[in-house]
């Protein structure tokens, strides 16, 4: 008893004593605040209300934390809400992604589309897997045949972490789709887990650079030599920052980073804004030329959207300069794109959204009789079925995501992509906090989410009555104009017939036999 009551008395006294030690503590770190903040002259707020001003920016600093958890409705939050968050994160984790009582989606939106369902939908035994698309058929030594629907999209190693690269290209290869390796380089992690890769030449060219940073095609070749890597990928620009090349902030460049690169360590990596070598759509399709001649394999380009005319004399100058000069493929990103570093003008202000520019594009292309050697790729915000399909039908080829496949990854949209303090350890190179990160496991999430995202966009498209989701076409979708009348997306904006000039295709330069003839 005494023992107890010593040890009271001795707990009571030392806690007496740090309650005093830590009150001691706070009046001085107050006065100390109170000090700093009438005496600096930079904040008006802590200046006018000094300490209690200080809660203002921590409210703030919290505030997104606080709206993503507690405050934001499943369809209100941006960039992407926690109703898609959600079933992506189901998906890739292989558990019920169905909802109950009805939809949290405004179906009375304008602009916003949904899909036609048939009267006989395609039953289970009518059903088709994806057909095989071949691109560079008609151009390329070695074409690249795949019938992969969902890609992986650019995102560098340097920009992701170390796992994450390895997740992903582990889970690709499980799920069969290619993954775009962005515009930092090729790295081993991005070929170890054997996936096939699309090579992306960005303006700053890293990885097939020369010292003054134009393309060398020694190296160009090198990189070609790798088996998996099955196309190149011109960047022109890139929908979250068009006219702004990449930037890499210099606390994630590490001294492999920058051997991958080509670029010195530790220091701010800022891609040009444009290739130094490509100042004309002359030049642009030189450089495919160019690249694929080195290569032997597919080449195309990426940019989003700004001027559409910029197509049409595209496509005039490869009638002109003959098919060898024709892109194999074009991915089309949106302005609503992502990226980890962006100026917020370029990215709120600057580019056309994939809604509009997706069908401008496809239709373009059509005109001038280029569709069967032009592939068309969809980027920009795809992370759903819905939306997927909806680019399918508008008339892509294929459909590649680059969030998607973050949050399948585990990403919680802590918008930290750019500090080096991403909390999930996909957009960071600090070691502590990307422990959490195993690759091994992710992968498994990766090839999951592949197949939830097939699934989802081949149950609408059976719902539509056709067998498999390229099958999908304008005719399937409506568009809402108010809440009691929507339009078809086949009567707003029908694919256009060819040209009668292009229809035989007989007057591509250097060519005596038509170009049909001499590609069979």
């Amino acid at each position: 008893m005494d023992f107890l009551s010593s040890l009271a008395t001795f707990i009571i006294q030392w806690g007496v004593l740090l309650f005093v030690f830590v009150l001691f503590l706070a009046l001085v770190s107050i006065g100390v605040m109170y000090w700093v903040d009438t005496h600096q002259t930079t904040q008006t707020i802590r200046r006018n209300y000094p300490v209690i001003g200080r809660f203002r920016y921590i409210f703030e600093h919290m505030g997104e934390f606080f709206r993503q958890y507690f405050f934001a409705m499943d369809r209100e939050e941006r960039p992407f809400d926690r109703a898609e968050r959600s079933w992506a994160y189901r998906s890739a984790k292989k558990v019920d992604s169905t909802i109950a009582f009805g939809s949290t989606r405004s179906l009375e939106t304008p602009g916003d589309i949904y899909f036609l369902n048939c009267a006989f939908p395609t039953l289970d035994e009518d059903a088709a897997q994806p057909k095989e698309v071949c691109i560079g058929e008609f151009t390329a030594k070695m074409p690249y045949r795949t019938n992969s629907v969902v890609n992986i999209s650019g995102m560098s190693f340097g920009a992701l972490s170390k796992p994450a690269i390895q997740a992903l290209s582990r889970g690709a290869s499980k799920a069969g789709i290619w993954m775009n390796t962005g515009e930092g380089g090729l790295a081993s992690y991005h070929l170890e887990g054997g996936c096939d890769l699309v090579f992306q030449i960005g303006t700053a060219k890293y990885g097939v650079r020369n010292a003054e940073g134009h393309l060398d095609d020694a190296k160009l070749m090198s990189v070609a030599s790798h088996e998996n890597v099955r196309m190149f990928e011109i960047k022109m620009s890139q929908g979250a920052k068009p006219g702004k090349g990449g930037m890499l902030p210099g606390a994630k460049i590490t001294e492999e980073i920058a051997h991958i690169r080509g670029i010195p360590k530790g220091e701010d990596s800022i891609s040009p804004n444009g290739h130094l070598d490509i100042k004309s759509i002359d030049d642009l399709l030189n450089m495919i030329h160019r690249v694929r001649k080195v290569t032997s394999k597919p080449v195309g380009f990426k940019m989003v959207v700004g001027d559409i005319r910029f197509f049409d004399a595209l496509c005039e100058l490869i009638h002109k300069k003959g098919l060898d000069y024709c892109p194999d493929f074009i991915t089309i990103d949106s302005s609503d794109g992502g990226t980890g570093a962006a100026p917020q003008p370029l990215m709120d202000y600057v580019g056309m959204q994939l809604r509009e520019s997706l069908p401008m594009v496809v239709n373009t292309v059509t005109s001038y009789g280029l569709r069967r050697y032009i592939k068309i790729i969809a980027s920009g915000k795809l992370i759903v079925p819905g939306k997927a399909a909806w680019a399918l039908s508008a008339g892509a080829d294929f459909v590649v995501t680059a969030r998607g496949f973050l949050f399948s990854l585990g990403c919680i949209q802590a918008l930290q992509c750019n500090k080096n303090t991403c909390p999930t350890g996909i957009t960071t190179h600090n070691p502590d906090l990307q422990k959490g990160l195993v690759a091994l496991e992710k992968s498994e999430r990766v090839a999951n989410y592949v197949e939830g995202l097939l699934h989802g966009i081949g149950m609408i498209a059976h719902s539509c009555g056709v067998s498999e989701p390229r099958e999908l076409t304008r005719a399937h979708v409506r568009i809402i104009e108010n809440q009691s009348q929507s339009q078809l997306f086949s009567e707003a904006n029908p694919m256009p017939e060819v040209q009668p000039e292009y229809i035989n295709i007989t007057s591509i330069q250097g060519d005596e036999a038509p170009v049909e003839e001499r590609l069979q």
